[in-house]
């Protein structure tokens, strides 16, 4: 059934479970569903055009924190081209910074942080007052190359870090059980967490990392925090869903995909194990080349699916060349490789245009198809919802 995104945002409030991981292509609405979120648990006057006061994210803070897209507006760069300023990353006044970077002193922690998924020797630079960032580059005996600015990604993974740091630092708080014990009482109305989509330039090395780091924070947390997750990377979702058990039976419907449809809303749907069962650009080759079987309506196209899964088989197990899974299949393998070569060519002149698949050449993909799904561990079976 469709939902508007305000309608999604109270079901997630409904579900009231500590841990919910959703799965949405890039432009699927992620961003646009943590502020309705967040709109929901804390709500603003939009008067000021919608944009978040200081006072508004004090408000906001007492109930939930928040990590998207517009999390990054807090920071921006000051470019004097005129006079050739070095580039400084400037912060706006506002109250995370402030508590976690003047209160609590977790510049170092930070800057430890961001150098993790980044580079050691990327160095940032605050300011005394903690309203400007400069980065430079270490290269050991105190000697450091003028300012630079970072690149975007390097930019989001900086401002993720400081988010992160701030997070550790307030499931340390609430971990306390008795509030007249804790270090300060300004989150002990905090209810939720949302990330949105932290992932940004970030190879898979450090995109595993930061998906355990994250899973490692979840689990920390004693109190009553729940948490909201979501992203358009399947890694990162598996990561996830791996480490914070979310394959087991009672945990379950934490599990989403968010769907846009042509009339505007939304779908939510539940999904049952990780990417690879549920929603992974794989399994919807999978499921088109078996379609397109069941049906006898095998067109050129298919045979560029076919060797699209080919490859991504091969590069998964470690094959140095996808033809090499042709070895398992009964027949003539150059005799395969020179068909799906032909068909999923890329070439567009005229005259090396090939004719439709005849017969035999479609059954050629049932085979082909076979011979993944029996020699290379592909599932048999999808996981029941029971």
């Amino acid at each position: 059934m469709s939902k508007t995104l305000t309608e999604i945002a109270q079901q997630l409030q409904a579900a009231n479970k500590k841990v919910q991981l959703i799965y949405a292509f890039n432009g699927s609405g992620k961003t646009r569903l943590s502020r309705e979120f967040k709109q929901l648990i804390a709500p603003r006057d939009d008067a000021d055009g919608g944009t978040d006061s200081e006072e508004e994210a004090e408000l906001s803070r007492h109930r939930i924190l928040y990590y998207n897209a517009f999390t990054e507006d807090l920071f921006y760069w000051d470019n004097d081209l005129e006079l050739d300023a070095e580039p400084r990353l400037k912060i706006q006044p506002n109250s995370f910074t402030d508590w976690i970077l003047r209160d609590q002193g977790q510049d170092r922690n930070i800057v430890t942080n961001f150098q993790s998924y980044t580079n050691q020797k990327l160095t940032p630079h605050f300011t005394e007052d903690f309203t400007e960032v400069t980065f430079s580059l270490e290269s050991g005996d105190n000697v450091r190359s003028g300012n630079l600015k970072v690149s975007k990604g390097e930019e989001s993974n900086f401002i993720w870090s400081i988010f992160y740091t701030l997070i550790d630092q307030v499931i340390t708080i609430l971990n306390v059980s008795e509030p007249d014990d804790r270090e300060t009482n300004q989150f002990d109305q905090l209810e939720y967490v949302f990330i949105d989509d932290p992932v940004s330039s970030l190879d898979e090395n450090h995109l595993i990392e930061l998906a355990v780091n994250v899973s490692e924070l979840i689990k920390s947390s004693q109190s009553a925090l729940k948490f909201i997750v979501t992203t358009h990377s399947p890694l990162f979702y598996n990561v996830l869903h791996n480490e914070l058990g979310l394959n087991k039976n009672s945990k379950k419907e934490g599990c989403y995909l968010l769907e846009p449809l042509e009339d505007g809303k939304f779908d939510l749907n539940v999904k049952y194990g990780d990417s690879n069962q549920s929603f992974s650009y794989h399994l919807h080759l999978k499921q088109s080349l078996e379609q397109a079987i069941a049906e006898n309506r095998i067109q050129k196209y298919h045979f560029t699916l076919l060797r699209n899964l080919y490859e991504k088989t091969a590069n998964f197990l470690g094959y140095p060349k996808w033809s090499d899974l042709l070895d398992s299949a009964p027949g003539d393998k150059q005799g395969y490789l020179n068909r799906i070569i032909q068909f999923s060519s890329h070439r567009t002149l005229s005259h090396e245009e090939v004719a439709e698949p005849t017969e035999p050449e479609k059954q050629t993909v049932k085979l082909l198809l076979d011979n993944l799904l029996n020699n290379y561990g592909f599932l048999q079976q999808v996981e029941t919802n029971d």
